[in-house]
């Protein structure tokens, strides 16, 4: 049973069993004020995905057709549910504040969602003063609400509510907030913007969303103004998935002449930089192939979660919720083997080489395959928990993993057991992030980003920790290497971007948007940065040390 803060993946499953039961008739209706079935669930569906378990978003997703749901969603802030859910709080505080004899209520401890009656006592008036109307009388202490001063922790937090001054205001001080004369904007899609990808041989910008649909981008090389995001914007091409709510991984090819889109219907499809669709790998239209590594249909049979091309574009690899793995021909369309290891949904994979890869999944293993065997190569069990990335090294000689067991862990080919566990975060480990060889500090590093706020900088070689770097207020989702190793982007549903100086570890840009941060990546020259948001948009970044 996997715990998100106060709630559970079983309580999480019977409030929206009950949604769904209730749908579609309101909820709530108090004035006009209405509450239904479809926003809960929606407001569920977006806590998952705003916290990391993107996996087990897509579950619930696919349970209470989130995909079918007519709310309007474009302009819900990130946090959504939990902000809700902190305001009913403060009402019930306020309620509860005064009892019947119009006496102030002291609690001995905060109210929380679980314990909303905690040990009170009665403050009674000082002599003198009398407790009718037009009198102040003191808050009592633990009391919710605004707050002109406060006392705050080690980490910059408020006790006991509210916020003080944070990194992107420290870093206008500090006079290293990106100017929006540096600010591209491209503005299109109708929902969140779950992935970007610049293309490697142009200036070409891939991005897919919850609006069914990828766009590719051309993005001046000219500084950035309010004309570049108007001229871009309006160039954009749709690359409509028909009958998909969510695309959600892309991947250009390493000749930069095709691009690869997966999405929530459990298909993949191969598209020019025009937009024109070359073919469709799932569903009625694939073509299956020789099914060594399991056999079944031509097809995944659920969301794709990963899709990468090989080195020298001839195939494509693809992972699903439907826990399998297939290597496609990328001319024929043709699935040439499908990979049916996994006991649970497979979450990321990654090529090797032209014809060796590993996969991930949900039930903490690692497979290393190798097109035309059967079965594992190898299999690398370590992780405690679900598996949520794999990044092969330079020259395919390590592979890294992360998982939700807050570790980090290195494996080789030549061995089953790990080469290193990095052990320093507190919570779980999203995603990590190779540098380039040729890098400012001179070793190998490898970047992890987890959900306790923070990105660690890893020695490949030692396995010690050689920067933690730690201003984002929100877990950390995306991080990205500049091509000359001496810059590391991050981003966070905390609506901040940061660029980190690889050399000190010291903090040179950040910029704040009006929306979560889902990903970011650095175009091939290093002179552009992109992320896109949960509210829509794709920003693209001048960035010229």
């Amino acid at each position: 049973l996997r715990v998100f803060g106060q709630w559970s993946l079983e309580s999480l499953g019977r409030l929206g069993r009950a949604a769904l039961a209730a749908r579609p008739p309101v909820l709530v209706e108090m004035g006009t004020t209405l509450v239904t079935s479809d926003e809960i669930n929606y407001l569920i569906y977006r806590y998952l995905q705003e916290s990391g378990f993107q996996h087990t978003a897509f579950t619930f997703g696919m349970e209470a057709s989130i995909a079918k749901a007519t709310v309007n969603t474009a302009n819900v802030p990130p946090g959504a549910l939990v902000s809700f859910l902190q305001k009913g709080l403060q009402l019930t505080e306020l309620e509860q504040q005064v009892d019947a004899n119009g006496d102030l209520i002291d609690y001995t401890e905060p109210l929380t969602l679980l314990n909303t009656a905690p040990p009170r006592s009665v403050v009674k008036p000082e002599a003198g003063k009398e407790s009718g109307k037009g009198n102040e009388r003191e808050r009592p202490a633990g009391g919710g609400g605004v707050r002109e001063s406060m006392d705050v922790d080690a980490d910059g937090r408020g006790v006991g509510g509210g916020v003080r001054a944070g990194p992107l205001e420290d870093a206008q001080n500090s006079g290293v907030l990106i100017p929006e004369s540096e600010v591209t904007q491209l503005v299109g899609h109708r929902s969140e913007v779950f992935i970007c990808s610049w293309c490697p041989t142009s200036s070409l910008l891939a991005s897919g969303s919850g609006d069914a649909t990828a766009r590719i981008w051309v993005v001046p090389d000219t500084p950035s103004s309010a004309a570049a995001s108007a001229s871009a914007s309006a160039r954009a091409t749709v690359l409509r998935h028909s009958g998909a709510k969510d695309v959600t991984t892309l991947d250009w090819s390493p000749t930069g002449d095709k691009l690869a889109t997966g999405s929530y219907d459990g298909r993949a499809r191969v598209w020019t930089p025009k937009g024109e669709l070359l073919s469709t790998l799932g569903g009625p239209a694939a073509t299956p192939g020789g099914q060594i590594g399991g056999g079944g249909s031509g097809g995944h049979e659920g969301p794709i979660f990963a899709l990468k091309w090989n080195k020298n574009s001839t195939r494509i690899l693809s992972g699903s919720v439907d826990k399998t793995a297939i290597v496609w021909d990328a001319v024929t369309g043709q699935a040439l083997q499908t990979w049916r290891l996994h006991k649970a949904p497979t979450l990321d994979v990654d090529w090797r080489d032209d014809d060796s890869f590993a996969s991930c999944s949900t039930d903490r293993l690692i497979y290393y395959c190798r097109l035309g065997e059967e079965g594992a190569v190898r299999t690398f069990s370590g992780h405690t928990d679900e598996v949520n990335c794999v990044k092969w090294g330079p020259h395919g000689r390590l592979l890294a993993s992360c998982s939700d067991d807050c570790t980090a862990r290195l494996w080789s080919v030549e061995q089953e057991r790990w080469v290193h566990t990095f052990a320093k975060h507190s919570k779980e480990i999203y995603t990590i992030k190779w540098s380039p060889e040729s890098n400012c500090r001179g070793v190998q590093l490898l970047a992890s980003a987890s959900l306790d706020k923070t990105v660690c900088l890893w020695d490949v070689s030692t396995g010690s920790c050689v920067q933690t770097l730690a201003r984002h207020t929100e877990p950390v989702y995306s991080v990205a290497f500049s091509p000359d190793g001496e810059l590391l982007a991050s981003g966070s549903p905390d609506k901040s971007l940061h660029i980190w100086s690889l050399r000190d570890g010291s903090l040179v840009k950040s910029y704040k948007g009006s929306g979560g941060i889902y990903e970011v990546c650095w175009n091939r020259h290093g002179t552009k940065l992109a992320a896109c948001f949960s509210n829509n948009n794709l920003v693209v970044f001048d960035i010229r040390m």
